[in-house]
């Protein structure tokens, strides 16, 4: 098993890529702390995790924007599992379209505050504990930090300072044997994604369309998001550090 007895954080862990990336540890053999908002998932998802095996899991209510509780909430993970040795920063949000002249000074800062700042105390409070364990730092930004998304101006930023982060972080933490990386998805079939779906004339439509963007006609599924951060969080990545992993399907090619 590739996590067998390490631990891990995954914020945003009760559903979409979180859940991805809870399944996929888990399986490893990997104690896992799911830090998310609904309880109700949150607890369900550890318990069948924890029942499925071979891994364990744990659930920490914890809202990320509030970095003291995020704080507590890594401080309790220790705590149970006794280590650290992966940051998952996944938590965040994507806001409904919106024009530059639509987006209030204080909109921008309230969505830094959850999709960036988070990711920031993640880094900072989980720091300590990755030194004990050379671990490493996976945060899950996206494609529009290098391509951009009209009408997401807002969003689009937030998404490139997790990544600049990411790379200045890396050179700080290298010495220490601390690997930091960002991944970058693309189109994923998330319970957000249909959501979405859900509120347009033709769900079935829409859903194909952006599948389409894919040179696979297809979205990405969390679990293949997952393996992606299962492998930075491993020894098979040792030699990678500061790198933003486009996990996008082919989706920028072709242009």
């Amino acid at each position: 098993m590739r996590f067998s007895q390490r631990a891990v954080i995954v914020t945003g862990g009760s559903k979409g890529i979180g859940e991805g990336c809870a399944r996929v540890f888990c399986r490893e053999g990997g104690l896992v702390s799911i830090l998310a908002r609904g309880a109700d998932a949150g607890q369900a998802l550890a318990s069948e995790l924890t029942r499925s095996g071979p891994g364990r899991a744990i659930y920490i209510p914890c809202d990320v924007g509030d970095h003291l509780q995020l704080k507590q909430a890594i401080e309790e993970t220790v705590s149970v599992f006794g280590r650290l040795d992966c940051m998952i920063n996944n938590a965040g949000q994507h806001p409904p379209a919106m024009t530059i002249d639509e987006t209030s000074v204080e909109f921008m800062q309230e969505l830094m505050r959850i999709n960036y700042l988070s990711t920031f105390a993640g880094c900072r409070y989980a720091v300590p504990f990755l030194r004990k364990t050379r671990g490493t730092i996976v945060n899950i930004s996206s494609m529009t930090a290098v391509l951009g998304q009209e009408h997401s101006t807002a969003y689009c930023a937030t998404k490139g300072a997790q990544v600049s982060l990411t790379k200045a972080l890396a050179i700080e933490l290298g010495r220490e044997g601390i690997r930091v990386n960002a991944i970058l998805p693309s189109n994923i079939d998330t319970p957000l994604m249909r959501d979405w779906a859900a509120t347009l004339a033709d769900p079935d439509s829409a859903l194909k369309r952006v599948a389409d963007m894919q040179v696979f006609g297809r979205m990405g599924t969390i679990e293949e998001m997952g393996e992606i951060a299962l492998f930075l969080a491993s020894e098979a990545s040792s030699f990678i550090t500061g790198q933003a992993i486009e996990a996008e399907g082919g989706a920028s090619l072709d242009y």
